[in-house]
């Protein structure tokens, strides 16, 4: 089964974020499905919440590509490292298009129940992604400004 579960996160990543193939999100995702990441605001559940997801970031980013640096899995649980590249094209959460390109990573862990993930945690680098976009400042640069102000 672990097999199975890794060509599962492989077709998440391929065919619902990098190609747009949101409905083969239902043949990923169990009804029930639950989405843990605090940088994002609940969506709902199930395979729906994870249309709402790919839809927002992919309308924002609409050359959005996710590679997958590491695939591991144990049981009924896989984890992959990921990067992800794009160039902000459209409005994402009241942020206007910049059109700068961004470049970060992360780890997500799903959690399969009968083939379908039921439950998945997401850790990436909201704030590098928020400061590649220009809309907060990376802190280092803004304290050598403001010393070299004094």
């Amino acid at each position: 089964m672990c097999e199975q579960n890794k060509t599962n996160v492989r077709r998440l990543f391929e065919e619902v974020w990098n190609k747009g193939h949101v409905a083969v999100a239902d043949e990923l995702f169990a009804p029930t499905y639950h989405h843990h990441d605090s940088s994002m605001p609940d969506v709902g559940r199930g395979p729906e919440s994870e249309k709402k997801r790919a839809t927002l970031y992919r309308n924002a980013f609409p050359d959005i590509r996710f590679t997958i640096e590491d695939l591991l899995a144990e049981g009924e649980t896989v984890v992959a490292r990921w990067s992800c590249r794009g160039t902000h094209k459209g409005e994402l959460n009241g942020i206007a298009p910049t059109g700068k390109q961004f470049h970060i990573t992360g780890l997500s862990i799903a959690r399969f129940t009968n083939g379908k993930m039921f439950e998945g945690y997401v850790n990436w680098d909201a704030l590098s992604l928020l400061q590649q976009l220009g809309v907060v400042p990376e802190l280092f640069r803004a304290k050598a400004l403001a010393a070299s102000a004094r």
